[in-house]
């Protein structure tokens, strides 16, 4: 039995004495930690819970016998990968959610503790005291023991539902990560030309003292970058430069079989996913902490996050960039490029076109790159985004899904 658990079972009998009160019972204290461990309680408790979480042979088999009936149907493939990726992101919001919430329960229950601890200062002195100093002092006491069984029974729901989320979220990354690489054995041939161009594409990030500069290098030396961009190119000519109503764009962006952007670029405000699921710290135009203004937008993400494709485009490239971290460039035509920068893995090729909402990598456990710092001083994963017109940073708030829709005008920016 705890030290807490001893005190307060004798702090209640004498009160049970004073007061007569047959009916109270200690058996709902459940004590099991000291109150000086209980600092890092919740952060233990999460990591528990998240190293037990595995998918058993079974789960493992069906799924990849669900994955192999797709070989070669790249339709199937890619609305699979679609979908799988938005149930991610789902779930790592609800994770997100739940983690937050039992970390504010622990906190709560390490409170009820610590007052239940310091309860027993001096049981003879309390009794000693006058009845009704004393029945005051039982009743806050009977009432956080009764607060604790209600936070005890409230941690273990949370923690049981914890558990279920985030064995969804380890199947649904299993299933993502299977069909990324039964594609590439199927459409993306990853050859020694390719992985040789990749190695290129890195030196000359390395050389490159803008992104600008990065994707003009790119587009004259590096075969699949200069067709993926002679593809955006002929992709613009075919596109219609008014405004699409809404279920002419939900009509393309429901077909999977693309091969190209479902919609014109500047049509896509509005429409645009979040790459990941997250909270914005830094806006566009604000201070970035750096002594600049912000050009895009960064977003704190769990560890690990999926990152996906914020719309139709081709991969310009991918890899490290400066103090970027990982990085990938997307060009989605009509002479705009997309940045998200801070990866730890990418898992796209150069030149490949990806759709919207599609895996493109993961965050890594920590900030990359430079770094962004929450309240509490711990550096976590964050998510830098840019779209640029050229070489001019747009605001990226008003493309996102929910955005207010764009007007003729706005849609021509």
């Amino acid at each position: 039995m705890s030290p807490l658990k001893k005190r307060a079972r004798s702090l209640a009998l004498a009160l049970m004495l004073a007061l007569g009160a047959t009916g109270f019972s200690v058996s709902i204290l459940l004590a099991q930690t000291s109150s000086h461990e209980a600092a890092a309680q919740a952060e233990r408790e999460l990591a528990e819970i998240q190293a037990a979480i595995t998918l058993s042979s079974e789960k493992r088999e069906e799924l990849a016998k669900e994955i192999a009936e797709m070989e070669g149907d790249r339709t199937r493939q890619n609305a699979e990968l679609i979908a799988a990726a938005q149930r991610v992101k789902l779930t790592e919001i609800e994770v997100g959610v739940m983690e937050e919430n039992l970390t504010g329960l622990l906190g709560d229950e390490r409170e009820v503790r610590a007052r239940l601890e310091s309860a027993d200062t001096n049981i003879a002195s309390l009794l000693a005291a006058i009845l009704p100093q004393l029945r005051s002092k039982a009743e806050l006491v009977i009432t956080d023991l009764n607060r604790l069984t209600e936070l005890t029974e409230e941690v273990f729901n949370e923690k049981i539902q914890l558990t279920a989320r985030l064995s969804t979220l380890q199947e649904e990354q299993l299933r993502i990560a299977t069909l990324i690489e039964a594609r590439k054995r199927g459409v993306v041939i990853v050859s020694a030309e390719l992985q040789a161009q990749e190695l290129e594409a890195e030196a000359l990030a390395a050389e490159a003292t803008s992104l600008n500069q990065l994707i003009t290098s790119l587009k004259q030396r590096i075969s699949a970058v200069t067709e993926a961009a002679a593809a955006a190119e002929a992709a613009d000519v075919d596109s219609p430069v008014t405004l699409l109503p809404p279920e002419t764009i939900e009509l393309a962006l429901a077909n999977t079989e693309r091969t190209s952007p479902a919609i014109p670029f500047t049509s896509a405000r509005g429409y645009m996913v979040t790459p990941a699921a997250g909270v914005v710290v830094t806006g566009f135009g604000e201070n970035d902490g750096f002594g600049g203004i912000a050009q895009g937008i960064s977003i704190v993400t769990r560890a690990q996050a999926q990152v996906v494709a914020p719309v139709d485009g081709w991969v310009m490239y991918k890899g490290p960039y400066l103090n970027y971290g990982q990085i990938i460039i997307i060009n989605p035509g009509q002479s705009h490029t997309i940045l998200l920068a801070g990866l730890e893995t990418t898992t796209v090729e150069l030149g490949q076109f990806v759709l919207m909402g599609e895996p493109v990598g993961a965050m890594g456990s920590r900030t990359i790159g430079q770094t962004v710092t929450t309240s509490a001083g711990v550096s976590r994963p964050t998510l830098y985004i840019e779209i640029r017109n050229e070489d001019v940073p747009l605001d990226p708030a008003p493309w996102w899904a929910g955005a207010t829709p764009p007007t003729q005008t706005a849609s021509q920016t």
